[in-house]
């Protein structure tokens, strides 16, 4: 008889974003007369920019050309988007990182939770404490995590690091080490950020201790503050310890399009082999290069019309979350993020995260995502997204504001 990955039966529960899917079907099956507002999943609502959509017609048009089809992308991308991701997202704030060291993908979730492929079986992992999903699942499907204890919904080999109120949501250096440490920068779901000085400390932590940070920076377009880096790499001595995730689908509405890139420098070695070279003989196994069309659609955001109109997008989704978050701070409730991301955290006082869920869409047919999904330190907290639309967001808020 054939044998499975045990691992995955080790998996709590379905993924959070189905469990919520399934929870709102039916609300919604109950109550058909019901319109519901959806500021849960971390989806966009507004259409693809006209520059963008230009450049997919004018590239969908090629592949209509003999003399202008393409074939399979090239392993790390084609080189006239890596060479202007080099210069515009990295050379223009002084990160010193060159176009081959830039590995282009079908999207930050699915490199973020590949990535652990190329360390060792046993690598002990550090997780903030509430975070992303996708880092903590993978690991446990790779064997990596130990045994989940569902009373506490920790898993035994892996070291949490709590971000909450009472420590500004700044996750402590772990005491124990660790090999790998997921940074989520602006951190999905608190939307808060780290300074300069905050990140500076978890780089000098790494090269010291011999980890490496896995930077998910997917939100880098949404700071705002001056003093929240755009890239790890903008920290000396991140080249030796740092790999981070980039994607274009929050900043650019990709969401649908499928694009995100990874850069992993060549300075970033396990004794003499670089992890450039392990990435890259992964990507070009298992993976064929992402879309001639979706890489031209990329190359279109950083045009002058379409950095123009994607930065505009951004602006709306950046004016839906501090509008959540004025007006939830005005009802009463206890609210951060919103400044840097497009994420807002809120407490969810006597309830539990999945309570106050209930709560909210029974009583307002609003759905937003339990803290709890994210981490054991998310319980007693909710997120709220921006990338509803702005009369949603409005409406959204007047709607929970009234149940105070």
């Amino acid at each position: 008889m054939f044998k499975i990955n045990e691992n995955y039966l080790k998996l709590p529960g379905s993924y959070l974003f189905s469990t919520i899917a399934k929870k709102v079907a039916a609300y919604q099956e109950a109550n058909p007369d019901k319109r519901i507002i959806r500021l849960g999943i971390g989806d966009v609502t507004l259409p693809i920019a006209p520059a963008i959509v230009e450049a997919i017609h004018k590239a969908a048009d090629e592949m209509g050309h003999a003399e202008t089809f393409h074939g399979y992308a090239p392993d790390l991308g084609y080189a006239f988007l890596r060479e202007t991701i080099a210069e515009k997202d990295y050379k223009a704030w002084g990160c010193p990182i060159d176009a081959d060291e830039i590995f282009v993908s079908d999207g930050a979730k699915s490199d973020s939770g590949n990535i652990q492929e190329i360390f060792s079986q046993d690598s002990r992992i550090a997780l903030c404490d509430p975070v992303y999903p996708v880092y903590l699942d993978s690991n446990v499907m790779a064997g990596r995590t130990g045994e989940y204890d569902a009373a506490t919904g920790r898993w035994s080999n892996v070291i949490y690091m709590p971000c909450t109120a009472e420590n500004h949501f700044v996750p402590e250096l772990p005491k124990e080490r660790p090999d790998l440490i997921y940074l989520c920068v602006p951190n999905n779901p608190t939307g808060t950020a780290l300074t300069r000085d905050q990140l500076k400390a978890w780089v000098d932590y790494a090269n010291q201790e011999g980890c490496v940070i896995l930077y998910d920076a997917a939100y880098e377009a949404y700071i705002s503050e001056e003093d929240v880096p755009h890239s790890i790499f903008e920290i000396p001595g991140a080249r030796t310890c740092a790999i981070e995730f980039r994607s274009f689908s929050k900043k650019a509405g990709f969401t649908g399009v499928r694009l995100g890139f990874t850069v992993v420098p060549k300075d970033l070695k396990c004794g003499d082999v670089m992890l450039h070279s392990l990435w890259a003989r992964r990507h070009g196994t298992k993976f064929n290069g992402a879309p001639y069309i979706e890489q031209r659609a990329g190359m279109a955001v950083y045009s002058e019309e379409g950095n123009r109109q994607v930065m505009e997008q951004v602006a709306y989704y950046k004016r839906n979350a501090r509008t959540i978050y004025d007006g939830l701070k005005e009802a009463g409730y206890t609210v951060f993020g919103g400044i840097n991301s497009p994420y807002v955290w809120l407490k969810t006082g006597d309830m539990t995260s999945w309570d106050f869920f209930d709560y909210l869409l029974e009583n307002a047919s609003v759905v937003g995502t339990p803290g709890s999904g994210f981490g054991p330190s998310g319980e007693g907290y909710f997120r709220l997204t921006g990338f509803g639309t702005y009369e949603n967001t409005v409406e959204a808020v007047e709607r929970i504001k009234r149940l105070k």
